[in-house]
Order: C-alpha cells, then sequence, then structure tokens
C-alpha cells in the first residue's frame, strides 16, 4: 500500500465519519462544527483530484461561507425561538429523508459510472484556443470568454437575489442594516479568530484572485473568501453592516455585472459581437472586470447570508 492511497483512504473514512456525525449531532453547534471540518476534507479530496479550481470553491463557500451562513441561521432561530421547545422530527420524516438523500446519492453514482470512457469533453477545443485568450488559465478562459454571457448571468443573478431578499424586510425595518444585530464578543474562540483570520484571509483572496487569469483561483473564490471574512467579523460584533439605503454599498453590488454588461456593449460596438474584447488588450480588459466582479460577488454574498434588514437594527 502505497503513501498515497493510505492518504486516499484515510480522507474517504474521514469523509464518511464525518458526515455520520453531522446527522448524529445532538447539538447544532457541534453539527455546524463537523460540517466546516467535513467541506475541509471534500477540499482535500477534490486536491488529490488534481480538481484545484473545485478544492478551492469547496473551501470558500462550501466549508467556509457556508459555515458562517450556519452559524448566523443558529444564532437568529435562537433569537426567534427563545422560550419554545424545539421539536424533533418523527421517525417517518428522519426515514424519509434518508431515503431521499440515498436516491439522489444513488442517481449521482449512476450518472457518474454511466459515463463512456472517455467521457466527452471540450477541453481538447478550449485548450487550442486559449492562446487567443492571452490567459493561462482554462478555466479562466471558459468563464471569462468562452461562456462569458453565462457568467455574466450568474453575476446579475446574485445581484437579483439581494434585490430579492430585502423585498423580505417589512416597511418599517426597511433603511435599517441588514442582518440582526450582534454584541461585541470580547473573548473565546470567536473573537480571536475575528481579530486573527480576517488580515489573512484578504491577503489569500487577493492572492488567489490575481493569479486566477494564469493558475488556478479567481473571483468567485476570492469573492466567498472576502465575504467569509467580513462576516467573521461580523458575527463577533467587530464590524456594522452599511444600511440599504446605503448608495456605496449598493453601487459596490451592482458595479461588477454593470462594468461587465458595459465591455459587453463595447465590444458589441467596435468589434461587432457582444463581448468580443479588443484585440492586444484581452488580459487586462479581463482583468478589470475580475477585480471589479470580485467586490461585487463579495458584497452580495454576505448581503445574502445577512438576510433582510431586522426592525431591530438602526441605520
Amino acid at each position: 500500500m502505497t503513501v498515497w492511497l493510505a492518504l486516499d483512504l484515510l480522507l474517504a473514512a474521514g469523509s464518511l465519519a464525518l458526515a455520520f456525525g453531522v446527522v448524529r449531532a445532538r447539538r447544532v453547534f457541534t453539527a455546524i462544527a463537523l460540517f466546516i471540518a467535513h467541506g475541509l476534507l471534500l477540499t482535500l479530496a477534490w486536491v488529490r483530484l488534481d480538481a484545484v479550481d473545485v478544492a478551492l470553491t469547496e473551501g470558500a463557500i462550501g466549508a467556509g461561507l457556508s459555515g458562517v451562513l450556519l452559524l448566523a441561521a443558529r444564532h437568529r432561530l435562537a433569537r426567534v425561538g427563545a422560550g419554545r421547545v424545539a421539536e424533533a422530527p418523527g421517525r417517518a420524516v428522519t426515514i424519509a429523508i434518508g431515503l431521499g438523500c440515498a436516491a439522489v446519492t444513488a442517481a449521482l453514482g449512476y450518472a457518474v459510472l454511466a459515463l463512456p470512457d472517455p467521457a466527452p469533453s471540450l477541453a481538447a477545443e478550449v485548450a487550442a484556443s486559449l492562446a487567443a485568450t492571452e490567459l493561462g488559465n482554462p478555466v479562466t478562459g471558459v468563464l471569462m470568454v468562452f461562456r462569458g454571457l453565462d457568467t455574466l448571468l450568474e453575476a446579475a443573478v446574485l445581484v437579483l437575489a439581494v434585490i430579492g431578499v430585502w423585498s423580505l424586510a417589512p416597511d418599517r425595518a426597511w433603511r435599517g442594516a441588514p442582518g440582526a444585530p450582534w454584541t461585541v464578543v470580547e473573548d473565546g474562540p470567536l473573537a480571536l479568530l475575528a481579530r486573527l483570520l480576517p488580515p489573512v484571509g484578504i491577503v489569500v483572496a487577493v492572492h488567489i484572485l490575481w493569479v486566477g487569469a494564469d493558475a488556478p483561483g479567481g473571483k468567485f473564490q476570492a469573492g466567498a473568501i472576502l465575504a467569509a471574512m467580513g462576516l467573521l467579523a461580523w458575527l463577533a460584533g467587530l464590524a456594522r453592516v452599511p444600511p440599504t439605503a446605503s448608495r456605496p454599498m449598493r453601487a459596490t453590488v451592482a458595479a461588477g455585472p454593470a462594468l461587465f454588461i458595459a465591455v459587453g456593449l463595447a465590444g458589441l460596438m467596435f468589434q461587432g459581437a457582444f463581448l468580443a474584447y479588443p484585440e492586444g488588450l484581452v488580459k487586462p480588459v479581463i482583468l478589470l472586470v475580475e477585480f471589479v466582479l470580485t467586490a461585487s460577488v463579495a458584497a452580495a454574498l454576505a448581503l445574502l447570508v445577512l438576510g433582510p434588514p431586522s426592525a431591530d437594527a438602526r441605520p
């Protein structure tokens, strides 16, 4: 048995054990902590499969941002359900959920195993045309050039999602800050992490964004890390969220998609096709769009986790 095979077996066994622990955990906080650890193990598993871009996404969103989202949901439910006794789901509901998860797992497994060998792929076509994009990372080339319209629509969906979440706020809370207010945490692991991790996370996010043109990384992973760092400071009560009426915050959310649309229209006017980049300036224009999109993605993801403005939040 080689070292790498032993590592793969440990990753598989650890992932299954953590998944079982999440399901069997009696306390919500314990389940969330195990879920975050499970996401980190999956990140290592994707690295072992040479899918570094997927690993970065899993680490930033599957473990980091999702973990913060679950912690915020736990806090919100604790505030709303104060004084209530939570009822555990009955045996029939538990069995139904288990059967549903098993059915989804079986369907995904069949879909993967039923693929022909070799599986259909456009990787060769992308590699042959990548030089024209002036980019070294084929994933960035696909997202920003070959399927740039899809990426634009994804960024626009984030803006629409923020608008949809804000629309759930009652009229009296509309001008308040998104999310419930948090008291400042003076000590404990959350206070320590909220003070130590954000500076490191910002540096990591900038690095992932900068190298994304030529190596695994990019705007979505960097934006998710920035959002998680901001939310961590918010959870510890160290950062205040601007009110929904804040023009700078609204501009940050909309700036990325707006610039992307402007670049697309410029390509239509001067190159004859929507999202056609000017010859000789492909990489600089893409980097400019990615930098602005990163800020928009980070702001939108954080606002989606925060939720609608609450009645007890004041601008």
